[in-house]
């Protein structure tokens, strides 16, 4: 799963990530979890008994505010998910590299131009949050929120 707008919640009205783009640390440390994530995050590591990877398309600055955060919120003690299953790349297209080597069979993401890239390598692809535009990947399936994981994954 990816971390930015999935993990984390968006700023503002926008969505953007900016608190960890533009902002300092401190600022990116007070960003907010994505509501009921931590409550869905943990039975899904469960159902799939801990083979669950965070895969984040960012540069160094923002990997290091990434990791920062998880540290911070205690993320790993509360989701269960192990520390060095976290995995960064420089373009959203490496995350297909990832998938492949990881053998990954469900990804969830909040741009469906990432999970495009997945198509025919990850059958179970889910489209997080709310899009600003209509979804055109075939395949996709919409959650909208935390509080509809598990329901998706059963």
């Amino acid at each position: 799963m990816d971390i930015g707008r999935v993990l984390i919640a968006a700023e503002g009205a926008g969505g953007a990530d900016t608190s960890f783009i533009g902002g300092s640390l401190q600022d990116a440390l007070d960003t907010p979890p994505y509501e009921g994530m931590f409550e869905a995050v943990g039975p899904l590591v469960e159902k799939f008994e801990g083979r669950v990877w965070l895969v984040s398309k960012c540069g160094p600055s923002v990997q290091a505010k990434s990791r920062a955060w998880l540290r911070h919120h205690s993320f790993f003690e509360r989701t269960g998910i192990a520390p060095a299953n976290l995995r960064f790349c420089l373009q959203r297209t490496q995350k297909a590299d990832h998938c492949r080597e990881l053998r990954i069979t469900h990804f969830i993401d909040d741009r469906s131009d990432v999970l495009h890239h997945l198509e025919g390598m990850v059958p179970h692809r889910y489209l997080f949050g709310p899009q600003r535009k209509p979804v055109t990947v075939a395949g996709l399936v919409l959650l909208p929120a935390w509080k509809d994981a598990a329901a998706l994954v059963n």
